[in-house]
């Protein structure tokens, strides 16, 4: 995976770096050859296994938070979707875009019904990152972070070794530290839906899944990648770490 990403090519607009973050949207449009390292049967079968068979890829991101990152992400929920363009929709606002791509907050539904899996490339504990949640908050449909009851909620942090995977509900509060061990924390962030957007709205980064197991099977018979199947090997055993859903 590293070789992969250690030549990726120049800086795109898709790309943020800083002393404190690296980060690439659209992740597997600007890198495609990861597909082979990330989509592997287990994977796509315990998709299929927790939520049937119609959901698509919506939106990829690759965080690298480096050894010295001193920043923080307060407890929020992710509510907004990556869409092709701005358009007048019911339901549906407000809109930003971000590094070049459109973002608005859909109508809960679509919210309610989307997850999300973070593949976990480094251990990650409470010292490095790890995600805090508040469980089944995900149930509560939108609520602001600062009318969180801590007399009645609680607070778990996710802890997910190297290769693991965690899954979420993007409405599911979650928050994460300040690093304090000097270790990265590097994640692949995956967001998946089975809903079609209204009008002519599009889903920029829409993968489904019949077709990226056909790319996954093209870039695994490159000889780029063959040299690397220790790498490969390591991700085809992900395994699953925590579940959190309805």
């Amino acid at each position: 995976m590293q070789y992969i990403l250690n030549r990726a090519g120049p800086i795109k607009p898709t790309f943020r770096k800083t002393a404190d973050l690296f980060a690439v949207r659209q992740f597997l449009k600007e890198i495609p050859k990861t597909k082979a390292l990330i989509f592997t049967d287990r994977l796509l079968a315990i998709i299929s296994q927790l939520f049937g068979d119609d959901y698509f890829l919506t939106k990829s991101i690759y965080f690298d938070k480096p050894e010295g990152s001193n920043w923080f992400v307060a407890y929020h929920q992710d509510l907004t979707i990556s869409v092709d363009k701005k358009l007048a929709v019911a339901g549906s606002g407000p809109w930003r875009i971000k590094q070049n791509q459109f973002a608005v907050q859909p109508p809960l539904e679509i919210l309610e019904n989307n997850f999300t899996i973070r593949i976990h490339l480094d251990d990650t504990g409470e010292n490095n990152g790890a995600l805090k949640v508040v469980p089944k908050s995900h149930l509560k449909g939108i609520c602001r972070p600062e009318t969180i009851d801590w007399t009645i909620e609680t607070e778990t942090i996710c802890k997910v070794k190297k290769g693991g995977i965690m899954i979420m509900r993007p409405l599911l509060l979650h928050a994460s530290n300040r690093t304090t061990n000097n270790n990265k924390r590097r994640v692949i962030h995956l967001e998946w839906s089975n809903h079609s957007l209204p009008n002519t709205l599009r889903w920029p980064e829409k993968e489904n899944r019949i077709p990226l197991l056909q790319k996954v099977l093209f870039y695994a018979s490159t000889s780029k990648v063959r040299t690397h199947r220790k790498a490969i090997l390591r991700f085809q055993y992900l395994t699953l770490h925590l579940i959190i859903k309805q």
